[in-house]
């Protein structure tokens, strides 16, 4: 009983909406196949082209909040993506050496 320690698995869960949704992903959610639902009542499904495109929004949303391993969903895997790739890739060291060679040693 002693030094042992009780440490909940996932402490983020509690904040999530059902467990794995932020407010945001069901609202997209939402968003996308309402989108989805009007269309297929105003549009006419002539083709197959067509209705791809109509279960477009709604396909989209719903991959887009995706639970993922290691990352929240797939929109955060995307935003991820897309700031590794956008953003300064050449690091400057700073660790604690960094002034060494610069300053005068102090005796």
């Amino acid at each position: 009983m002693y030094d042992q320690y009780l440490i909940p698995a996932n402490t983020k869960r509690g904040r999530l909406l059902f467990g794995w949704f932020r407010p945001f992903d069901l609202a997209l959610v939402a968003t996308g196949i309402a989108i989805t639902m009007f269309l297929l009542a105003f549009l006419p499904l002539t083709s197959t082209f067509v209705t791809i495109l109509i279960l477009a929004p709604g396909l989209i949303s719903i991959f887009l909040v995706i639970p993922l391993p290691y990352y929240h969903n797939m929109l955060n895997v995307l935003v991820e993506l897309y700031e590794f790739l956008t953003e300064r890739q050449t690091y400057r060291w700073k660790g604690w050496c960094y002034r060494s060679g610069s300053e005068k040693r102090k005796k």
